[in-house]
């Protein structure tokens, strides 16, 4: 590598040779309990329902996008993309929606080597967000990438390798495991932390209080 190589083919998501594509799955399979239920993410921000300001940060980003939603999908049908349910019966959490991620990548897209997931309650998340957690990987010759932001990771919001969707199958079936930590121990995985300020990009909004605080931060946000 020269010190000419661009910033993007330094980047492992875009290196077509080594066939490292990356597709992204938007988690949004939760009950949304503290919302009184229904979707959070069409819950509107400043008029605007917070996955479509998800979707405008992170499509440019990937080269494919799903949703992880369960129920009928027809109420996504507007987004014009993949609606796929948890394949996990019982709503056993976010880890869940990264094994329906994990087998819609290599059922859709057997080009894709990596997999981004993006919480479906949080509208500030970095516009730089797969590429960052991409180089932190290769940097550190890590298996996956978690976000970290204020000194609190945030394990649903990484790149996992598609690889690992049978150890994850196997897991969470043979072993029971629910908890997103308690499985990337098992692997190399590296997180990387990004500012807290002016907003916190992974604040996400889990409550009506939540949504009136995401409009007070919505000007300040990039």
């Amino acid at each position: 590598m020269t010190a000419e190589t661009t910033a993007a083919e330094r980047d492992p998501t875009r290196d077509e040779a080594r066939g490292a594509r990356v597709v992204g799955v938007v988690l949004a399979g939760g009950l949304a309990r503290r919302m009184g239920g229904g979707d959070k993410p069409l819950t509107a921000i400043g008029g605007k329902p917070i996955l479509e300001r998800i979707l405008e940060r992170v499509r440019p980003q990937v080269d494919a996008l799903a949703l992880n939603a369960n129920g009928d999908p027809a109420r996504f049908q507007y987004y014009d993309m993949d609606v796929i349910a948890d394949t996990m019966e019982g709503n056993p959490g976010p880890l869940a929606g990264v094994l329906a991620g994990l087998e819609w990548a290599r059922r859709a897209h057997p080009e894709a080597a990596w997999l981004a997931t993006f919480p479906g309650d949080a509208p500030f998340l970095p516009r730089n967000l797969v590429a960052r957690l991409a180089q932190a990987i290769e940097r550190a010759g890590a298996d996956l990438a978690c976000a970290a932001s204020g000194g609190r990771a945030h394990p649903v919001v990484g790149l996992w390798p598609v690889r690992l969707a049978d150890d994850l199958r196997r897991a969470m079936v043979e072993e029971e495991t629910r908890k997103v930590d308690r499985w990337t121990a098992r692997h190399k995985l590296v997180q990387v932390d990004f500012a807290a300020e002016p907003v916190d990009p992974f604040f996400n909004a889990n409550s009506p209080e939540d949504v009136a605080e995401a409009e007070r931060l919505l000007p300040r946000a990039g």
